[in-house]
């Protein structure tokens, strides 16, 4: 990866979301390392503020936490305000997660609360760092998609759905926004190494880790408008791609099934 391209391109500030663990905290050290000051965004203020200590410690960086619930209104506002002075030219929209088990039986409100994350606070801070980049001439945003999101996933329905949002979205900005100078990029890894299969209550026996997503996206960044972090993401989206979308439905849906049949029992 050529650091000096990122921050002479993005810098010298990046916002990560879901910067406490997992993907956003492998963007947040690998931004840190290239020199980019940081603002890292979740709502577990003690992980914030801890993981920004120990960035400036290693990489002599600036950092600025703000815990907020992004799922909120109050949330979104928060970073907002916090963020109005702040140079930020990289956008890291890494907040999320996700739900799994057959939806007649989902739980309403956390797959409300999953859609505001997933959708509209992503949607809310692209639109405010897009309008942000276009008047300082340049920027760059990362959003994450995800393999299910290329079909129906079914026993992940409603997560599949908000991931496909997320990639129309990034391939449709890609091209509406390179006049303005502002790189759009859809990262859709597979399997992650992280806390979302916990929170998912799903069960993963092989996937990438987290700083593979981290630093593919990161290298795709004004190269592509969809990267796919890491071999395994990739076999299996290539491996799917011929197929029709009806059958690669029921393919994921059995996948699915496998990673949330402990939910059964």
């Amino acid at each position: 990866m050529n650091n000096v391209r990122l921050l002479e391109k993005y810098g010298p500030w990046a916002m990560v979301t879901g910067a406490s663990d997992g993907i956003g905290a492998a963007f947040a050290d690998y931004l840190a390392s290239a020199g980019f000051s940081v603002v890292l965004v979740a709502r577990r203020a003690d992980r914030l503020n801890d993981l920004a200590e120990r960035l400036r410690n290693q990489h002599g960086v600036n950092t600025l936490a703000v815990a907020a619930d992004l799922a909120t209104s109050e949330g979104l506002l928060a970073v907002d305000e916090a963020t109005a002075s702040v140079d930020v030219g990289l956008y890291v929209a890494s907040a999320g997660y996700g739900t799994s088990g057959p939806i007649i039986k989902a739980d309403l409100e956390q797959e409300h609360n999953m859609l505001e994350v997933n959708c509209f606070a992503l949607l809310h801070h692209t639109i405010v760092f897009g309008r942000r980049f276009a008047l300082r001439g340049r920027g760059g945003i990362i959003l994450m998609s995800s393999l299910v999101g290329w079909q129906g996933t079914p026993n992940s329905a409603h997560y599949a759905a908000t991931k496909a949002y997320v990639q129309s979205l990034a391939e449709s900005l890609s091209v509406e926004w390179k006049t303005l100078n502002i790189d759009v990029v859809a990262s859709a890894p597979g399997p992650v190494h992280s806390g979302f299969a916990k929170r998912a209550d799903m069960r993963m026996n092989t996937a990438v880790t987290p700083a593979v997503v981290a630093k593919h996206s990161l290298h795709a960044l004004g190269r592509r408008s969809t990267v796919i972090p890491g071999a395994l993401s990739k076999l299996l989206t290539y491996s799917l791609a011929p197929l029709p979308r009806f059958l690669r439905t029921r393919i994921l849906g059995q996948v699915m099934g496998g990673m949330t049949r402990h939910q059964v029992a």
